[in-house]
This record gives structure tokens, C-alpha cells and sequence, in this order.
């Protein structure tokens, strides 16, 4: 093997102060090294992957609907958990991205060293932007479905009332206020018997009370008019006396209220989840950019520090 004329090679400059000469065909040709960044973003995005996997994995295998503590602290418990999760896999998956891109990036001759540090900077927040862009999509189908499906329970579970007096709904499975217009009519064999009703005064009646319902309910006042109108319908659909049927009017609008309460203080913890949740995931993602900045750049010092070996 012949020789190598190291004297033909322009001098480089390397981070520790000693000079090494580099072969012309290491030459860069631009200041964007796509190749370094591609290889850098899949290594990013694929550890991002396996490490939310094991994420999801752990936290259902740690929370059961049949343990011992509250549906709230369970819930913040995953929710704390899941944000140090999210953060500790930006600076992990980000990290290794960013030091794969600067040890792998071209070597830039005859380049001030501010510019270099820029460079491999600017290397690591594309290799992270990419890689986030990466995941984004991969994971924008399961994101999707599981937001869908929380609109569909907030809309179930929190707004029953609100939809209820916007659409004049009759009875149904699906209208939640049909349950406390059963519970005004329902019989009690003990107290009074029911009056035959056909089916269509059935329904006419039950569609009735619920908007009756709804609307006390979104309004939060039960007028009366509408309070002796109940009394008198639940009179004469049950047998109760006046003051009996009074009574589980009272009864059950205190229930529904009740009800209704609790449910908006869902909606209200669910909205207020989410916001800190959002926040959170952008102190993550700026937390993994930071990483993949520094990373890379601390990836090209150790790359144009290597010593060349013939």
C-alpha cells in the first residue's frame, strides 16, 4: 500500500487547539449534512415510539378501576406521570437524535468555530423538528380517534341538559334527562296505582317532562309553573296525593341538579387537564429541542476532534 501525502491535505483546526490535516474528499459540499439529519430524526422518532409504548404499557398496568384509591387522585396520578413520561422521552429520544446527527454530519473545512457550533445547533433542531413531525404523524390516526371519542363522552356525560333544550328531544335511551322524567312517573305500588295510559300519551307526556327538566336544569330554577305542572302530571299518572307527588318533584329535581353539578365539575376538571396538559407538552417538546441542539453539537466536537487513522 502506498503512502499517504499528508502534506497535500489542508490543515484543520480541531476543538482541542491541535492541527490534523483531512482529506479533500471529506470536503463538504454544502451546510446541511440531510444525511446526518435523516439518520439522526429516524433514530429520534423510532426510540420516541418504543419508549411511549412502554409508557402506555406501564401505566395501565399500574391503574385498576378496583383498587383502593379515588377516581381522582388515579387521575392525577396518570396525569403526572404522564407528563414526566412525555418530557423524560423528549430528552432521551431528542439526545440520541441530535449526537447521531453531529457525529455523522460532513466535516466543514477551513469554517470558523462560531460557525460550526452554529451549524451543528441548527443541525439539531431540524433532526428534532423532523423527528417530531415524525411521530406527529405516525401517531395522528390513534390521537384522532382517542379525542373523538372524548368529545363523544363530554358530549354523552357533561352536556345532556344543554342538548336536551336546544333540540326539544323526546324520550330515549340517549337523552340522559329521560331518566329523571322516569323517576317522576314511576309508581309506587305502595303509595298509588298507575293510570292507564296508551302508548302515544305516554311518550307525548315523557317528551314533555324531559324538556320541563331540561330547561330548569340549564336554567338552574325550577319556575313555578312548571313546578305545579309536575305535581299535577305526577298526581295523576301515579295516584299520589298533592303533597306526595310534591315531594318527589322536589325529590328528583334536587337530583338532577345534583347530577348536573357533578357533571360540569368534570367537564371543568377535563378542561382544566387539558390545558395543563398542552402546556406541559410544550415545555416537553422545548425541553427535547434544547437537548437535540446541545447533543449535536456536542456530537460534532467529538467528531472533528477524532484522530484520523490511515
Amino acid at each position: 500500500m502506498s503512502a499517504i501525502n499528508l502534506a497535500s491535505y489542508p490543515p484543520v483546526d480541531s476543538p482541542s487547539g491541535e492541527a490534523f490535516a483531512v482529506p479533500s474528499s471529506e470536503a463538504a459540499v454544502g451546510g446541511v449534512s440531510w444525511g446526518a439529519v435523516w439518520a439522526g430524526a429516524a433514530a429520534s422518532a423510532a426510540l420516541s415510539v418504543i419508549l411511549l409504548l412502554l409508557g402506555v404499557g406501564l401505566g395501565l398496568s399500574s391503574i385498576s378501576p378496583w383498587s383502593d384509591h379515588s377516581a381522582s387522585s388515579v387521575a392525577t396520578t396518570a396525569a403526572v406521570s404522564a407528563i414526566a413520561w412525555v418530557t423524560l422521552t423528549q430528552i432521551l429520544a431528542s439526545g440520541v437524535g441530535g449526537y447521531m446527527t453531529g457525529r455523522l454530519r460532513g466535516h466543514w473545512q477551513r469554517v470558523h468555530d462560531h460557525e460550526i457550533y452554529f451549524r451543528d445547533t441548527a443541525h439539531g433542531l431540524v433532526t428534532w423538528s423532523v423527528a417530531t413531525l415524525a411521530v406527529s404523524l405516525l401517531m395522528a390516526s390513534g390521537i384522532g380517534n382517542v379525542l373523538g371519542q372524548a368529545s363523544r363522552t363530554q358530549a354523552q356525560q357533561g352536556l345532556p341538559v344543554a342538548a336536551s333544550v336546544q333540540t326539544g328531544e323526546a324520550r330515549g335511551d340517549n337523552n340522559a334527562v329521560a331518566y329523571w322524567s322516569d323517576a317522576l312517573l314511576r309508581v309506587d305500588t305502595a303509595q298509588g296505582a298507575r293510570q292507564p295510559v296508551d302508548a302515544a300519551t305516554d311518550s307525548v307526556q315523557h317528551a314533555e317532562v324531559n324538556r320541563v327538566l331540561a330547561h330548569a336544569l340549564a336554567a338552574n330554577s325550577l319556575s313555578e309553573s312548571d313546578s305545579r305542572f309536575l305535581i299535577q302530571l305526577v298526581s295523576a299518572r301515579t295516584g299520589l296525593s298533592a303533597g306526595a307527588a310534591q315531594a318527589r318533584v322536589t325529590e328528583v329535581y334536587g337530583q338532577a341538579t345534583q347530577a348536573m353539578q357533578a357533571n360540569l365539575a368534570a367537564l371543568e376538571q377535563a378542561r382544566k387537564t387539558s390545558a395543563y396538559g398542552a402546556l406541559w407538552m410544550f415545555v416537553a417538546l422545548l425541553a427535547g429541542a434544547f437537548v437535540a441542539a446541545w447533543a449535536a453539537t456536542y456530537g460534532g466536537r467529538q467528531r472533528d476532534a477524532a484522530i484520523l487513522t490511515m
